[in-house]
Parts: structure tokens; sequence; C-alpha cells
């Protein structure tokens, strides 16, 4: 069986641009999310904003989703890309060791501008890094190691070297003509609402150099800057520990 490498992220970290180089690269079958689909729209979902008339899929569950990616990695080589938050209570050595952990971290004052953009009634559930960084403090208490990680600034900044890096850390590959793709649908990533979050991915020709940016937490919404405050050690925690494009 193979080990499923996983990049465990957070919502609106350039997570999906990373999965979508992943995609171009051709030797790894890619998904997107599967723990997030069922945690919002299985026939069971979990989201704390759910609603009568809410999607649900019939068939579609946390559970069916580990078979799922348990009966894929027997066949072949897996890259799944997720949220740690969707399956925080169903974390067993066990399920772990089907893994080949990674994670990417992002700015809160970014992610969580962002998030109040698309989702001005998010839920602090849906932030997710209290969780990312439970799972990463559970892996490297465990293994004695801190498993690879990245930030999405850096990402941005130097995305060869970073993606060179994480490839090396992860033990694949560097596929340099992965980071190059058309703009276009996007339709492998958009199961929710049609992928009205990923205009910028349907419109962008790869991962670029990009100017570092900062926003100024202290300009946001009052609901920002509460949930900003609580989250922020959880990524100051986690970004001591990425590589950089120097490592």
């Amino acid at each position: 069986m193979h080990k499923i490498l996983v990049l465990w992220a957070v919502p609106r970290s350039t997570s999906t641009a990373f999965e979508w180089m992943m995609r171009q690269r051709g030797d790894l079958e890619c998904l997107h999310e599967p723990f997030g689909e069922a945690w919002y729209q299985g026939e069971a979902p979990l989201w704390p904003r759910l609603t009568a008339d809410s999607v649900r899929t019939p068939g579609l569950t946390l559970d069916s989703v580990w078979e799922t990616l348990a009966a894929m990695a027997r066949e072949k080589p897996v890259f799944s890309k997720d949220f740690p938050h969707y399956i925080e209570h169903m974390w067993t050595d066990d399920r772990l060791d089907m893994f080949n952990h990674s994670f990417l971290i992002r700015d809160p004052a970014k992610t969580i501008t962002s998030m109040y953009s698309k989702w001005p009634d998010f839920h602090e559930k849906e932030v997710g890094f209290l969780e990312q960084r439970a799972l990463f403090d559970r892996l490297a208490d465990r293994d004695g190691k801190a498993p690879p990680l990245i930030d999405s600034d850096d990402l941005l900044e130097a995305p060869h070297r970073i993606v060179a890096a994480w490839c090396e850390a992860v033990g694949i590959p560097f596929i340099e003509d992965a980071l190059s793709w058309q703009p276009g649908a996007r339709d492998e990533v958009s199961w929710w609402d049609g992928g009205s979050f990923h205009a910028n991915l349907r419109n962008s020709d790869g991962l670029k150099p990009q100017t570092r940016r900062h926003i100024d937490i202290a300009d946001a919404p009052d609901r920002v800057r509460e949930v900003h405050e609580k989250v922020l050690p959880h990524y100051e925690h986690l970004y001591a520990h990425r590589i950089t494009a120097d490592a």
C-alpha cells in the first residue's frame, strides 16, 4: 500500500493552487479535500452553519472517505489536499500512518480576511489553525521530528525553490514544468458552490514569483480581529518550523 502524500492546510492559504501544481505532474492521483466534501455536504455533514436545505450527498461520509482513500492507495500513488479540522475526532495512529504528512500555513490576517470576504458569517471552527497545530504537534511528538511545513508567503515569493525543497522533504522528484499551466476551467476542484472560491486559480497560468504583501489587521472588521487574535499564536508556533528557500 502506498502512503498517501497529504498537504494539511487551512482555508484560503494558496492550497488549491499548490494542488493544481501537483495535478500537472501526472505521477499521482490527486484529490481535492475529500474529507471536506463529506464534512460540508455528505449525508451527515458536520459544519457548524448547517441548515435544513444545505446540500447533502447520499452515501458520502467521513468513514466512506477513509475507505476510498485506502482503496486508492492500494492501487496507485495518491496526493490529497485537505484541512485537519474536518477529522480531528478521527485521528488514530493507524489512520495517521496512512499518510506521508506535510503542512501549508499562511498568515492568518490574510486567510481570515479572505474568508470574511466570502463568508461574513464564518464560524471559528472553519478557520482551522488550532487543529492544524494540534496535528502537527502530535506528529512531531510521536515521530521525534517535525513534518515538512511550508508557508504560503514563502511559496509565492520563491515558488521554484520552495516547491523543490518541499519535494525533497517529502521524497518525490521536483518537476519544474508542473509550476506552469493554462488558464481555464477547474472542475476538478469545484465541488463547493461550483468553484466560486477559485476565480484566481481559473485565471492563473502557474505559480509565479509574487511580491510579498502585508495586511494591517488593525484595519480589519471586529470579527476578523477577534478571531485573528485567537489563532495567531498557533500560526507563529508553526511558522518557526517552516522550510525556507535557503533550506
